[in-house]
């Protein structure tokens, strides 16, 4: 900054007015504020957009998306930003210790007034990165399964239409368009130019696929390039071009580099060639081999064509001398008789089976009749009134009707044996029609049923002597003498 700003020429006038600028004095400080903000505009544009190698350190990556680190190397360190929007493009995992080559602009971070490097573009530094790269998104749609075997398709075996994507530039278009013109003239080919190297060309390779994919003119897609290094051959290990292909709704032949070529489209690809000239020939079949093949084809055809009239003729000899061609009228004959033989069967066999049908339904009606519902129900009510009677005969009304009683004590049970200490206890005597109450005169344990009907003199009972009721007094009337 200047110090003081004087006007010294005399052709102009200054009214002897200094302009000093802010900062230079204590009278005119400037804020901390627009001293970070001018050191921010003469760091954005006096260096402007740079890259920066270094080794990452410190790294963090938020929720927000933003990546946060630290670009060192033995003597230095700077800070470094890397905002959710580019950090999207990355094609591989930052990580503390990388090497790596970072492009971006230098500012600064007023809250703090530090400056950093705000990154836009960030890539593996070196050869070892560049295989770190592609191991790492080799492994990752590995996983995902884009390299699985069961989802590869089969290519065309008569394609009409291939479609190439390819740069117009390089020879690999002219030599699959040399091996087409050979070994198979009438195919058509449709090409989409491409860069095939370099930033932005993985992007115009995808875009070629999905336009090709979209459109369905073409019965396969080869995507090709000539050899090269690994930086040269990047653009086919992009993961933009890998979903893409995996995307496709074509079948796909993947044909970049030479023979020991590996790229990640090869992996995803339906088929991967060992290079563009190869894949040119899988597609096509020499006219010379076509023309072999269908030569051996007409020749199997006549063979078997030749065999099979021969055939047929031998079986039309055989036929024009059998007796059936021969004699016509007694073959018609024998099958006549034989059609009468087999009426008779049939018919008799038809009247045995009726009269079975008919016996058999005699059968059954008697035995419906004998087990009638109305016959099974008399009897029913036959044995059921049978075992009513059997029930009024044995029950204990029955018995009762029979001359028989039953005796029961004062609580009510009945009594089975005759006890000596029951003399002269109540008893209810239960007759078939009526009760009795008695008091039990004696008891004769041993006496059985017939001694009981069939008594001896010295077994009856004496009468029991009636005593006198006793007279009630009556007051004021004395008692009557008994004599």
């Amino acid at each position: 900054m200047k110090s003081k700003r004087a006007v010294p020429d005399k052709e102009e006038p200054t009214l002897g007015l200094q302009i000093e600028s802010p900062g230079v004095s204590a009278q005119n400080p400037i804020s901390v504020s627009d001293l970070t903000s001018s050191i921010r505009e003469l760091l954005e544009t006096g260096l402007g957009e740079i890259w920066v190698a270094g080794e990452i350190s410190n790294f963090r990556a938020p929720g927000s998306g933003h990546l946060y680190f630290t670009l060192k190397d033995p003597t230095a360190t700077l800070t470094a930003v890397m905002f959710q929007r580019e950090a999207r493009s990355i094609g591989f995992a930052l990580a503390d210790g990388q090497a790596v080559l970072a492009r971006g602009t230098i500012t600064v971070y007023e809250a703090r007034g530090q400056y950093q490097i705000q990154v836009a573009e960030i890539r593996p530094r070196g050869q070892g990165s560049l295989q770190q790269r592609f191991e790492e998104l080799k492994r990752r749609l590995q996983a995902e399964g884009l390299f699985a075997l069961e989802r590869k398709r089969s290519l065309p075996v008569f394609p009409e239409v291939i479609g190439v994507v390819t740069s117009l530039q390089g020879a690999v278009l002219q030599d699959i368009l040399q091996i087409l013109q050979r070994r198979a003239p009438g195919l058509r080919l449709r090409v989409r130019g491409v860069r095939v190297q370099g930033p932005g060309a993985a992007q115009e390779i995808a875009e070629a696929i999905a336009a090709f994919s979209a459109e369905k003119t073409v019965d396969v897609l080869v995507v090709a390039r000539g050899g090269g290094s690994l930086e040269d051959l990047w653009a086919f290990n992009e993961e933009a071009v890998a979903r893409a292909l995996a995307a496709c709704g074509l079948p796909t032949i993947s044909a970049v580099g030479h023979e020991t070529d590996f790229t990640i489209a090869d992996f995803v690809a339906d088929l991967r060639a060992p290079t563009p000239s190869a894949a040119a020939e899988l597609l096509t079949r020499d006219w010379t081999e076509w023309r072999q093949i269908v030569a051996k084809l007409h020749a199997r055809l006549e063979r078997t064509t030749r065999q099979a009239l021969g055939d047929r003729r031998r079986h039309l000899a055989r036929l024009a001398s059998s007796h059936a061609l021969r004699e016509p009228r007694r073959v018609v004959r024998q099958w006549a008789q034989r059609l009468d033989e087999l009426r008779t069967n049939l018919y008799g066999g038809i009247r045995r089976a009726l009269q079975s049908r008919g016996q058999a339904l005699r059968s059954v009606k008697a035995r419906l009749a004998a087990h009638h519902p109305a016959r099974e129900l008399e009897r029913r009510r036959a044995h059921l009134a049978h075992l009513a009677a059997r029930l009024r005969t044995l029950g204990p009304q029955g018995t009762l009707d029979r001359g028989y009683a039953l005796v029961l004590d004062g609580r009510g049970h009945p009594l089975f044996h005759a006890k000596k200490e029951m003399e002269g206890q109540p008893v209810r005597i239960v007759l078939s029609k009526g009760v009795m109450t008695a008091n039990l005169v004696e008891a004769q344990p041993g006496t059985t049923l017939v001694d009981a009907l069939h008594p001896r003199p010295d077994q009856t009972p004496a009468a029991p002597t009636k005593k006198p009721k006793p007279r009630r007094k009556i007051a004021g009337i004395p008692p009557a003498n008994p004599a």
